[in-house]
């Protein structure tokens, strides 16, 4: 299984973000997919989570979206703070849905993608 995450890089403050993940190696479409994201210096955190059978989800200031076809699942937000700036990972869930344990429900992580959000 192989997950790789794009879309990360120097960002301006204030801008927008679109990362993508895209998976090989299983049928995605099968499984809920997570994105985390890892600040310096802090603990990684779950930022969303998509269940099979959702194409698109807004949480919070994110919005998760997946395109089964591609095997690629999205993570966009805009309005980008100094906080946003991390490790972005992609993550496939053991479930199909997003439990209230999703966090914690991961067999597949990708390597990230850096995210700097600069002013």
């Amino acid at each position: 299984v192989q997950l790789v995450e794009s879309g990360g890089g120097l960002v301006q403050l204030g801008g927008s973000l679109r990362l993508s993940c895209t998976a090989s190696g299983l049928t995605l479409r099968s499984f809920a997919v997570a994105w985390f994201r890892q600040a310096p210096g802090k603990e990684r955190e779950g930022v969303a989570c998509i269940s099979r059978t959702t194409l698109n989800s807004q949480q919070g200031r994110f919005t998760i979206s997946r395109d089964n076809a591609k095997s690629t699942v999205y993570l966009e937000t805009g309005s980008l703070k100094p906080e946003d700036t991390g490790r972005y990972y992609c993550a496939v869930s053991k479930e199909t849905y997003c439990t209230n344990s999703w966090r914690t429900d991961i067999n597949y992580w990708g390597q990230g993608t850096q995210v700097t959000v600069s002013s």
